[in-house]
């Protein structure tokens, strides 16, 4: 008698052929009973993987073999596209969610198929581009909450908000890797009833887990065995993943104890998680046809680097010098915490994605080949990040985007093309300031900072403005750094109650302050405009 092959889960008794077949017939019972139960609407997670499809197509038999005056209670399949997803994989979801849509309407079905997207302000490309985020690590994974549970809590929240509760159904399996067990018997403490839990993360919402206990094995078998029913090859399906290495699909991240794209087989094309995309490498190096990727690849790898401090500012996004201490060869070593992409590198990256986007353009079959790296939303978002909010009026994107493209930018957002500012005064800029990048930051900061002051009907605020400008970029990295070391020995002192060292340390922090504004003094225009007057000195001189 054929059984199924249970490697992942060595406790689980296997299941024969038979008793497989047994135990769904019970599962579709199961899932008409709980759908017929009340009006609780359902939420279908699908990623276009191999467990959310045989979840959704479970859940498509059973409610399909109910008379259709009990088929009303809506039921929502959503999928987050992170706008960075595995191009094939994104491909491949988007036409499936088509044909659901289709087939839903020709079959009678109360199924719903949405595509969800993150806030343009959330995107990878807006976050590391535009504001100069590094690339996501263990230690700041910064993707997954914008890019993924934002989208998906929003959708949740809204249909909770019309109907009051929701019920969420997962393709999550116990046996899919050890931290995933563990994660779900953690959440058993929740348990209304079998295969339903209540979800300890978002009020008037439960969890229905139809396949938790299923391995690989019975999943391929059932989405072998059985036709789509709407429409799509599950072959296919079976093809995608055997031209990939042995994984996981990237599961619909709903909250933060939901193992991110870090641990799974198809998710983000520029994921700095994990030490390499395997999927994609060997997507490229089975397939001659899946050759065109291999751009995405390098770009990704690019960014997956140990250390890339020195592309990053000394400072943190807010232009303060914070300090850590590093075990370095034994010892302790305090440095400062290195902060966003320097504009050097956010416009190297803009180059190097829009060099890829016309490139796979050019290389991609005929299906893929009005794929799109970089939207131009987004593009319309890294401009203003970079006119307004880091005050860098060369307005270098629109240039960049011309260079690499060969076609003219057009910003849809009203009014972005108008400025007092430009290029030409950057060039100027640039040349009186002779190389020194913080003098030229400083004084960018404060004419743009004036500039924008000047269309408003209030100038309320300015000062504090201008006065922060000074704060963030008036002294050298280096100055910079010793003066943040030098407040860092003074707190310590003032924690020990070392009232000697404390005097020290002010005398020094007083000194070092006043020599640096005297040493600086005919070097800049703030020096100039600011200047306390003596009053002894002649008016006429």
């Amino acid at each position: 008698m054929t059984t199924t092959q249970q490697p992942e889960n060595k406790n689980q008794p296997n299941r024969t052929v038979p008793e497989l077949v047994e135990y769904i017939q019970a599962l579709t019972t199961e899932i008409q009973e709980l759908y017929c139960l009340d009006e609780i609407p359902w939420v279908v997670g699908y990623s276009g993987g191999k467990d959310s499809t045989a979840t959704l197509q479970l859940i498509w038999n059973a409610i399909a073999e109910l008379p259709p005056e009990k088929k009303t209670k809506p039921i929502h399949v959503i999928t987050t596209d992170t706008l960075v997803e595995n191009p094939v994989v994104s491909v491949w979801v988007r036409h499936s969610l088509e044909r659901m849509r289709v087939a839903a309407e020709e079959q009678g079905m109360p199924i719903q198929a949405h595509l969800l997207y993150p806030a343009i302000k959330d995107t990878f490309w807006v976050n590391l581009i535009g504001k100069g985020y590094p690339a996501p690590r263990n230690r700041m994974r910064w993707c997954t909450d914008r890019l993924k549970i934002k989208p998906t809590d929003s959708f949740i929240r809204e249909v909770i908000q019309t109907n009051g509760e929701v019920i969420l159904v997962l393709g999550t399996r116990k046996s899919e890797s050890i931290k995933r067990s563990i994660t779900m018997a953690k959440h058993r403490e929740w348990r209304i009833r079998d295969h339903m839990n209540l979800n300890p993360n978002r009020p008037n919402s439960m969890i229905y887990l139809p396949i938790e206990d299923w391995i690989t094995d019975e999943v391929w078998i059932y989405l072998n065995q059985l036709e789509n029913p709407w429409g799509y090859s599950n072959k296919d399906l079976f093809t995608m993943y055997r031209g990939a290495t042995a994984d996981n699909e990237c599961p619909l991240v709903v909250d933060t104890s939901t193992p991110s794209c870090g641990d799974s087989r198809f998710g983000c094309w520029v994921c700095t998680i994990v030490s390499k995309d395997k999927s994609m490498e060997a997507m490229i190096q089975n397939d001659e046809e899946k050759e065109w990727m291999q751009p995405l690849l390098d770009i990704r790898n690019e960014l997956d680097i140990k250390d890339d401090r020195s592309k990053r500012d000394f400072r943190r996004i807010w232009g303060e010098v914070q300090l850590f201490e590093r075990n370095v060869d034994g010892g302790t070593s305090i440095e400062p915490i290195h902060g966003p992409y320097t504009k050097y590198w956010r416009e190297h990256w803009l180059r190097r994605v829009l060099t890829a986007q016309t490139q796979v353009r050019q290389t991609a079959p005929k299906n893929m080949g009005d794929i799109t790296l970089i939207t131009l939303e987004e593009l319309s978002a890294i401009r203003r990040i970079w006119l307004e909010d880091k005050h860098e009026f060369d307005d270098s994107l629109p240039q960049i985007y011309e260079e690499v493209t060969g076609e003219v930018f057009k910003d849809p957002r009203p009014g972005a093309d108008q400025s007092i500012l430009g290029s030409d005064e950057w060039g100027v800029l640039e040349e009186i300031c002779e190389g020194d990048g913080m003098h030229l930051e400083l004084m960018a900061r404060l004419l743009d900072t004036e500039r924008q002051f000047k269309k408003k009907t209030r100038r309320v605020g300015i000062y504090e403005s201008l006065e922060k400008c000074f704060d963030t970029s008036s002294r050298s990295p280096e100055k910079a750094i010793a003066n943040a070391h030098l407040k860092r020995d003074l707190r310590q002192a003032a924690l020990e109650g070392d009232v000697a060292t404390i005097r020290e340390k002010f005398k020094q922090l007083s000194l070092g302050d006043t020599a640096e504004k005297q040493e600086s003094k005919p070097q800049t225009w703030a020096n100039f405009k600011y200047a306390q007057k003596n009053p002894d000195d002649n008016p006429d001189q």
